[in-house]
C-alpha cells in the first residue's frame, strides 16, 4: 500500500487498536527502546496526516506515520522526524524480549551447562539425569527453563534454573514452573525413587518475588531449595525461602470518598451525561477514574497552577496508554469515543469488538465489587477495596480485592477472566502482602475498615475465575500452598458477564492431604 494512499484515520485506528490490546508494549527505534507503555502515554493529532505523539518521564518524541503494518504481534510503523526527508522504522512489540530465536537458545545451551557443572560440584554423590530446555506444551513447560533431576539411589530432587538473560517476570515465575517439574518427576519416577524437593536457581539479586513466594509453600510437602546462580562465575549461593524477609509493598491513606466525589461534581455530571451508566473509582484525594463495566476512558484530576497556590481540574480521557486532555478541540473526539464503548461495552455487544474484548478482568471486577457477596455470603459488602494494598517491583496482570467478612476477617479475592497458570501464585503474592499489613496494624492505622474491628486471624484467599478458564494446573499448585493458608477456588459461570453465579468451590480437605472439598 502506497503512503499516500494510506488515510490518517486507518493509520490512526490501527495503531489505537494494536495499543488498545497490547498496552504492555515497547516502542523500538534504532535498536533501541525508547518507550514503555506500561508506563508511556501517546496522543495522535494532525489535520490530515497521523502525527504520533509519545512521552513519558524520560524523553518526549514526535513522529509522522506514513505507514502501518501488523506482523506477528509487532506493530511496523513508517515514520518521519520532522526536518528529514526520509522515513524510518519505528517497531512498537508486545514481546519485550526482542533478541533473536538464536541468541536465546544459544544462552540457554551455554547456561545449562554451566548448571550442569554446578550441580556436579555442589551436589557430590548425586547423578544427574533428563537435563533439558526444550518445550513440553502437554505438560505446561516452557523453553525459558532448564529442568533437569539429581539422584543418588532411592534419594532425588528435581531441579529448575532460569538464566540472567531472561526477563524479570519469566525469573519469577520460575517457582510455578518448579513446582510442576516437581510434581510431574515425581509421578515419573514413582516406585522407584522419592522426589523429596526442589532444587531452584536464579540469578543474582533477582531472587526476591521468588523467595517471598517459597516462604509460604508447604514445607512438610517438599525440601524447597532456592538458590542464586552467576553463570558466568559458576558462583552459587543458598536463599533462606523459609524467610520471607521485608516484603515489598505499600499501603497509602484510605481517600474520603465523599469528600473526592463532591469536589469532582462538575466532572462527574459532565461524563455521566454522556454515558449514565459509568462506574466513578476514587484513586485519591486528586484523581476519579471513570470506566464503563471496568473499561477505563476517562479520569479527572487536579493538578497545580505554575505561579500560583491553586490547582486546576483537568479531564483526561483515551484508551490504555492514549492520552488527551478534554477541551473544545477534543469535544467531538472524546463524544465519539464514549459513543462507540456505550454501543458495544454491555453484555449483549459483539465478542469481536475491541471495546467488548478489553480488560476483561476489571469487567468481572466491577461486577463483583457490586456484589461480593455473591462470592461469598460471609463477605461484608460494605468495606470492598480494589487493588489495596498496591505492588511494587513486580509485574501484575491480575487484579485483587480486598475485603472482609461479617465477623471482621480480612478476605482477599484474586481474579482473573482467562486462563492462567500463575493464578494460584500470584493469589499468594496478594495473600502474602495484605498479611504483612494487617500484622503491623496498618489498615486500621490507615484508616480502612472504618467502624470495624479486624480479626487478626490470617486472611482468607480466594481465586476467582470462569469454571473452564481455570488452567489444568491450578489443582496441582494448590495443593502445595501452606497449610496455615485458607484458600478457595471459586469457579463462576461462564456467562458471567450476564451476572455473576458461583458453580463450584473448591477448598483444602485439612486431614486429606491436599485433597479438595
Amino acid at each position: 500500500m502506497l503512503a499516500d494512499t494510506i488515510s490518517a484515520e486507518f493509520l490512526t485506528k490501527t495503531i489505537e487498536h494494536y495499543l488498545a490490546d497490547e498496552p504492555q508494549a515497547v516502542a523500538v527505534e534504532d535498536g533501541e527502546v525508547l518507550f514503555n507503555f506500561g508506563t508511556a502515554k501517546y496522543s495522535i493529532s494532525g489535520e490530515g496526516k497521523c502525527v504520533l505523539h509519545i512521552w513519558s518521564e524520560e524523553r518526549n518524541t514526535v513522529r509522522r506515520v506514513l505507514d502501518a503494518q501488523i506482523n506477528d504481534r509487532t506493530l511496523r510503523l513508517q515514520v518521519l522526524r520532522f526536518g528529514q526527508a526520509q522515513p524510518k522504522l519505528m517497531e512498537i512489540c508486545a514481546d519485550r524480549d526482542r533478541r533473536a530465536g538464536a541468541a536465546k537458545r544459544i544462552a540457554r545451551k551455554s547456561y545449562q551447562s554451566a548448571l550442569e557443572r554446578v550441580l556436579r560440584r555442589e551436589c557430590p554423590g548425586f547423578r544427574i539425569e533428563h537435563f533439558s530446555s526444550s518445550p513440553d506444551l502437554e505438560h505446561s513447560f516452557s523453553p525459558v527453563y532448564t529442568r533437569g533431576v539429581v539422584r543418588a539411589g532411592q534419594s532425588a530432587f528435581a531441579v529448575l534454573g532460569v538464566n540472567s538473560e531472561e526477563t524479570q517476570p519469566s525469573v519469577d515465575a520460575a517457582l510455578t514452573f518448579g513446582m510442576l517439574w516437581m510434581d510431574h518427576q515425581r509421578r515419573q519416577l514413582a516406585g522407584r525413587a522419592h522426589v523429596e524437593g526442589l532444587k531452584l536457581f536464579v540469578p543474582p539479586g533477582r531472587s526476591e518475588i521468588v523467595r517471598q513466594r517459597a516462604a509460604n509453600l508447604n514445607a512438610d510437602a517438599a525440601k524447597w531449595q532456592l538458590y542464586e546462580l552467576d553463570e558466568r562465575s559458576e558462583i552459587c549461593e543458598p536463599v533462606d525461602s523459609a524467610d520471607s524477609g521485608n516484603i515489598i509493598t505499600r499501603l497509602t491513606r484510605a481517600v474520603d470518598v465523599p469528600a473526592a466525589r463532591q469536589r469532582f461534581a462538575t466532572a462527574v455530571a459532565r461524563i455521566r451525561a454522556l454515558a449514565p451508566a459509568t462506574e466513578i473509582t476514587v484513586q485519591s484525594a486528586s484523581e476519579i477514574v471513570f470506566r464503563l463495566y471496568g473499561l477505563e476512558f476517562a479520569r479527572a484530576c487536579l493538578t497545580p497552577v505554575s505561579g500560583s497556590f491553586r490547582n486546576s481540574e483537568s479531564i483526561l480521557f483515551g484508551i490504555g496508554p492514549a492520552e488527551y486532555i478534554l477541551d473544545e478541540t477534543s469535544e467531538a473526539l472524546f463524544a465519539e469515543l464514549v459513543n462507540r464503548i456505550t454501543e458495544q461495552r454491555h453484555p449483549a455487544g459483539s465478542h469481536t469488538n475491541l471495546f467488548f474484548r478489553l480488560a476483561p478482568e476489571r469487567w468481572l471486577e466491577s461486577l463483583i465489587i457490586r456484589n461480593v457477596q455473591t462470592i461469598d455470603e460471609r463477605l461484608d459488602g460494605r468495606f470492598v477495596y480494589s487493588q489495596v494494598p498496591a505492588f511494587a517491583g513486580c509485574d501484575r496482570a491480575m487484579l485483587d480485592v480486598l475485603t472482609c467478612t461479617r465477623d471482621g476477617r480480612l478476605a482477599v479475592l484474586e481474579l482473573k477472566a482467562d486462563e492462567d497458570i500463575h493464578l494460584p501464585l500470584q493469589g499468594l503474592d496478594y495473600w502474602a502482602r495484605v498479611r504483612w499489613h494487617q500484622q503491623h496494624g496498618e489498615f486500621t492505622r490507615n484508616g480502612y475498615f472504618a467502624g470495624r474491628e479486624i480479626s487478626s486471624a490470617p486472611p482468607l484467599l480466594y481465586l476467582v475465575a470462569p469454571a473452564l478458564r481455570v488452567h489444568p494446573t491450578t489443582d496441582i499448585l494448590l495443593r502445595y500452598l501452606s497449610p496455615r493458608i485458607e484458600w478457595k477456588l471459586v469457579q463462576v459461570d461462564e456467562r458471567w458477564r450476564e451476572g455473576v453465579e458461583v458453580v463450584n468451590r473448591k477448598h483444602p480437605a485439612r486431614s486429606g492431604g491436599g485433597s479438595f472439598l
